[in-house]
């Protein structure tokens, strides 16, 4: 642009002041240091590293086996959410856009396609982000408090959620509001409307999660205080055991006992729900703050004329009025924390999903690969023992042990029974079945036993088999061979049969003597 362009700009004002105030709109160039945008590039470098991390969790979850990542879809969503929010920050930094449209205008996203795709990801994780955090602190909350096994119809309440409000509020932002360069190489949603298309509808969702998220831990205090009290006979029940597993019959120290097993399984969903949270609470608060102070100088250009007389006094020396325009703007610290956070929620994610397996599961896929077998341990064949055959095997679940007695839940780190090897997914919809003893019952599960079953069990007894016939001894020498067939008389009366009484007298009688065959 000519000299003599920015002379009829200037409107006879003296620089760097034109004939309509520009700041803090126009990037904060004059409002803060010379070092702002290298804190604002190294924020971005940031959210390369915490890109790396998401893609090293997703690429793992694809391509392991479930036994060695342990993945679960709201594990997964939540790590696409930070991914486009990182994108929100890569993009910029890789284009190199240019911000100014002309001395007194930033671009836009209507004027720049950089803009415009770097504030819908950024804008579209921070929903997104915000969601998925919601459904994961619900989901925890049912598990502790209500008892309820979230499973399929939460999978797919949670997908229509987590992306369907992302998708419907990035698209009203965009209409109603719009993206621009504010300030660094990010463009970020304008003050217009902003309140009421984002922001507010942004902290009432992060407003559940801290309501959700601290009742839940209320409840928890409140179960641990009142098994300090509870004076049962046994760790798991006192008296007779009861036949519902629901909370008005589970006494103080069950549900305890309940409740640190879930706890233990969960600390790691937990904490990250606490730290993305309170990094989104603070990028809200911070950024609605500089939107007022924005449009608090507009509406009143006297609360800047300290500042303005500053930099005419000086000549447009920044450096020496910044004291004067802190008043105005967030310093810079402030800004540039809230950036750090941002970007360091994919670092966090690898920290608190990530696990040491994930790492041996690659170090042996690229053994396999290479044709190197891991070394594993010689078992004889005599050794090994058929765990479905043997009732040794069988874990007894009793109410007086709480290690064999393992809640299931969808976001819990327990392998499913289907996850035998390879890439399958655990089945985390099942129903799993307690054994729950009657209110008169005393009795406990038994192993199953190995029942023989023969078919010729009794058979001996009902039917007995004939005798067997009188063995000779073989006498050979004095065998007759024309007398073969000649009967003894010992054994003449077994096969005589009976004289008839019609046998007339003098007649013969074969059947006495001599029977022919």
């Amino acid at each position: 642009m000519s000299n003599t362009t920015i002379d009829a700009m200037r409107g006879g004002c003296p620089a760097p002041f034109f004939n309509e105030l520009s700041f803090p709109t126009e990037g904060g160039h004059w409002a803060y240091p010379d070092n702002f945008t290298a804190a604002t590039q190294a924020a971005d470098w940031v959210n390369v590293v915490g890109m790396i991390c998401c893609g090293f969790l997703l690429l793992s979850w694809i391509v392991l086996p479930v036994e060695k990542t342990h993945r679960h879809y709201l594990s997964i969503s939540l790590t696409c959410a930070v991914v486009l929010m990182n994108l929100g920050f890569i993009i910029p930094l890789a284009a190199k856009p240019e911000q100014c449209f002309n001395e007194i205008t930033p671009h836009g996203m209507d004027t720049s396609s950089v803009c415009a795709a770097s504030g819908a990801f950024l804008l579209a994780g921070g929903w997104a982000g915000i969601m998925w955090i919601f459904l994961r602190a619900l989901s925890l909350h049912l598990q502790i408090c209500w008892q309820l096994v979230v499973g399929r119809n939460y999978m797919w309440f949670s997908q229509a959620l987590g992306w369907g409000i992302p998708i419907v509020g990035l698209v009203i932002l965009l209409v109603f509001s719009g993206v621009s360069f504010r300030f660094g190489a990010t463009c970020h949603i304008n003050h217009e409307n902003s309140l009421a298309d984002f922001w507010i509808p942004l902290l009432v969702f992060a407003g559940l999660t801290v309501i959700i998220q601290f009742a839940t831990f209320g409840y928890c205090i409140k179960v641990y205080l009142a098994s300090l009290s509870d004076n049962s006979a046994t760790t798991e029940g006192s008296g007779m055991p009861s036949y519902s597993n629901s909370i008005r019959t589970m006494t103080p120290r069950q549900a305890y006992r309940r409740v640190r097993r879930v706890i233990q399984l969960q600390w790691r969903g937990i904490v990250i729900v606490l730290v993305i949270i309170a990094d989104v609470i603070f990028f809200a608060v911070v950024f609605v703050f500089m939107d007022n102070t924005v449009q608090a100088i507009k509406d009143d250009p006297d609360k800047a004329l300290t500042w303005a007389a500053c930099l005419f006094a000086f000549g447009g020396d920044k450096n020496k009025c910044l004291d004067k325009a802190s008043v105005l703007v967030v310093n810079l610290p402030t800004v540039t924390a809230v950036l750090v956070l941002l970007a360091m929620n994919g670092i966090w994610l690898l920290v608190l999903l990530g696990r040491w397996s994930m790492f041996t599961g690659w170090l042996d896929l690229f053994a396999s690969m290479l044709g190197h077998r891991t070394k594993k341990e010689f078992v004889s064949v005599d050794a090994r023992m058929d765990i479905k055959q043997d009732p040794r095997s069988y874990e007894m679940l009793s109410r007086d042990s709480g290690k064999a007695d393992t809640v299931l839940t969808p976001i819990s780190a327990t392998l499913s029974p289907t996850a035998r090897g390879g890439r399958q997914t655990p089945d985390y919809f099942g129903q799993t079945a307690r054994y729950q003893p009657h209110q008169r019952s005393f009795s406990s599960p038994r192993p199953p036993q190995q029942l023989h079953w023969d078919a010729m069990d009794g058979y001996e007894q009902n039917y007995p088999q004939p005798p067997m016939p009188t063995v000779r001894p073989n006498d050979y020498e004095h065998m007759n061979p024309l007398g073969m067939n000649r009967i003894e008389k010992e054994d003449e009366i077994q096969y005589t049969a009976p004289r008839s009484q019609y046998t007339q007298p003098g007649a013969a009688d074969y059947g006495r003597d001599h029977v022919f065959i």
